[in-house]
């Protein structure tokens, strides 16, 4: 697959240097290909020390890996982030108000803009949580918004995740490892921190603390434990913010309010971080064969005891079919047109629009409504003819769970792979904290496939990650 007709964020056409990548590129030039084998070395034995890895799953391999890390940054000039940073704020708003119009009067099915059926039907919405009124009526406080980039001014967001995004460890982790092995760069150049993280969801957190809350706020985060793929996460980020990291059994409701059970005796819980799904939070009101909620933690959260970050239901803003009404969503609430583009999708449901996916599988690229991890996917112009005519049965069998796209000609970056520098594909996700204010990290976590050709970003599915650095004017 050539490179050539892809946007290369370092490169002009005619092979000079864009202006955001300029100090970068010197630097770059001046490094014989062993000083970026040795960074390389480096950071690997960084992160192997910080215990960073991922699960894969249904690998013969270990499941445990460690996540491949690009020693060469991603740079975002300030007025390129500046765009962004205001069409994501634009998204999320929308999106908080979206959940707070289907758990109480629904007028944007009445008016209608998105089918009842898409809402009243999808597994990820929640009828437990109609008519709930969470604190500061904020649905989703942490969200993670997946960018691409196809040219110098283009940048479309390929998912929104609102229930429970990951990867932002590695987001800290890759700065702070960069900033131990090329400080010279940090100072030739003006990069926007990213480490205020842990302070600012903290900050947040806080902010959306129940009424009834007196003193400071005690948060905890909720694991669903050891075995979990994103268990480092949930440990550094409790760590990082002064948070007890906990699972289900060590909470327990009493009067309708949360306790931790401690060396000291109980002690009351106001805010949960939860990194365990919908279904498991609360066996009393979801899956009754649940171990890893806490029972009776839904009807405190009902009661304005508990804040639950996110809260349960979010998931129906982030549905793949959903997606594809969001410039309705932020037209219908903000009364703006949408500051970043969709990325265009069919709709397997339509008779016509099916027609020309099943005929055109080997251009388009296929994804499962619920599916994540780059799991239950088809990229057209990767596949076999095998998997094509399996994926045109299931597309058949059931239209409604997949939505399909045109396959990106996602940017490249430039990468150190084992022939030099090269290009590589890449993706960003930005991650927002939304409480008394919204805060948008400035960069975010940068994937990027790092096999040639490859436009699939996921760590599951032999992706890496970079830093992104955005400029400060």
């Amino acid at each position: 697959m050539s490179e050539a007709k892809y946007f290369d964020e370092m490169l002009n056409a005619d092979g000079s240097i864009r202006e955001p990548y300029r100090i970068l590129g010197e630097w770059l030039d001046g490094q014989p290909k062993q000083a970026l084998k040795q960074l390389s070395q480096d950071a690997e034995t960084i992160f192997r020390r910080l215990g960073i890895t991922f699960a894969v799953y249904g690998s013969n391999e270990s499941t445990e890996r460690l996540i491949p890390f690009d020693v060469i940054p991603r740079v975002i000039a300030a007025q390129e982030w500046r765009r962004l940073e205001k069409g994501i704020e634009q998204r999320v708003k929308a999106l908080n108000m979206f959940l707070w119009d289907l758990y109480h009067n629904q007028d944007i099915i009445r008016a209608g803009r998105v089918p009842e059926k898409l809402i009243i039907q999808n597994e990820a919405f929640c009828p437990q949580m109609m008519g709930l009124n969470p604190p500061k009526g904020i649905y989703s406080h942490i969200i993670g918004v997946d960018i691409v980039r196809t040219g110098p001014d283009d940048f479309y967001v390929l998912e929104d995740n609102l229930r429970t995004p990951s990867g932002v460890s590695y987001m800290l982790e890759d700065r702070e490892a960069m900033m131990h092995l090329v400080p010279d760069l940090f100072h030739k150049l003006k990069v926007a921190p990213v480490e205020t993280y842990p302070e600012n969801l903290r900050r947040t957190m806080e902010s959306v603390a129940p009424d009834n809350c007196s003193g400071n706020p005690n948060l905890v985060v909720l694991t669903p434990g050891i075995y979990n793929s994103a268990y480092f996460e949930h440990s550094f980020l409790a760590d990082q913010m002064g948070a007890t990291l906990c699972e289900g059994q060590d909470l327990f409701v009493d009067g309708g309010k949360v306790y931790m059970r401690t060396t000291l005796g109980p002690q009351r819980v106001d805010v949960i971080y939860r990194r365990i799904d919908d279904d498991y939070v609360d066996p009393l009101t979801f899956r009754a064969d649940s171990m890893l909620g806490v029972p009776g933690l839904f009807d405190a959260y009902r009661a304005g005891n508990v804040t639950l970050i996110n809260a349960p239901g979010t998931g129906i803003a982030d549905d793949k079919a959903v997606y594809t009404y969001v410039p309705e969503i932020i037209e219908f609430y903000l009364g703006e047109k949408p500051i970043l583009k969709n990325v265009p999708t069919y709709n397997c449901t339509n008779d016509g629009e099916r027609a020309y996916v099943l005929e055109n599988l080997e251009h388009l690229v296929v994804k499962e409504v619920h599916g994540s991890g780059g799991y239950g996917m088809l990229v057209g112009p990767a596949s076999t003819k095998k998997q094509r005519a399996e994926f045109s049965e299931k597309i058949k069998a059931r239209p409604d769970n997949y939505i399909v796209q045109p396959t990106l000609a996602l940017s490249t970056c430039p990468t150190f792979v084992s022939k030099g520098i090269a290009p590589r594909h890449v993706d960003l996700r930005p991650y927002v904290l939304v409480g008394d204010k919204i805060r948008i990290t400035p960069g975010g976590l940068t994937r990027v496939a790092l096999k040639q050709g490859s436009l699939v970003v996921n760590s599951s599915q032999g992706g890496g990650t970079k830093d992104t650095w955005v400029l400060e004017e």
